[in-house]
């Protein structure tokens, strides 16, 4: 009798393992926003000094917007930042919000590696992260012109998760879709 019941841990854990499995490995496991084809959060929040202040009025201009969630303490964010840049290169408008981060360690981060964005709100408090349902950065959302978000990504904007999921999200509202 205690032989089988040294066996139940054994056979619990190796049926919780193939659940887990299973569960990692069938259908789609990314995050959906609350926000998909819906209204952006408005964006109230303070300027990082010597910065263009991100206004709500940007995000509703009627152009494609990206929508950055950065922090210079992140280094997934310094991974996805030549990815950002190049971004601003070919045109794409990329906005950032720098979240819970000490102003002058995100303005030597940005004097250090460049500024891809052409507006920033400063966030040191984490109310917009709130509002935008961020957890950690970098989040990147993709923001219609119209002022709905198109399509959130999690995690850093690098290598073929990038070309191969924020990428065409990111081409198809550059085309209208």
């Amino acid at each position: 009798m205690l032989r089988w019941l040294l066996i139940i841990p054994l056979v619990l854990f190796g049926g919780m393992t193939v659940a887990f499995w299973v569960g990692m490995y069938n259908g789609d496991n990314s995050l959906q926003s609350v926000f998909i084809n819906r209204q952006a959060p408005a964006i109230v929040a303070e300027p990082l000094p010597g910065t263009r202040l991100l206004t709500d009025a940007e995000l509703r201009s009627g152009q494609v917007t990206v929508v950055n969630f950065w922090a210079s303490w992140c280094p997934p964010c310094r991974a996805e930042h030549p990815t950002l840049l190049a971004l601003t290169q070919e045109g794409v408008r990329v906005v950032g919000v720098n979240m819970m981060d000490d102003p002058d360690n995100a303005l030597a981060f940005l004097a250090e590696d460049g500024n891809p964005f052409m507006a920033i709100a400063a966030d040191p408090r984490g109310k917009l992260r709130l509002d935008w349902g961020v957890t950690a950065p970098p989040e990147t959302f993709i923001v219609r012109g119209d002022g709905t978000v198109a399509f959130k990504f999690i995690g850093p904007l690098v290598g073929d998760d990038y070309l191969q999921r924020f990428r065409p999200e990111l081409d198809k509202a550059l085309a209208g879709g």
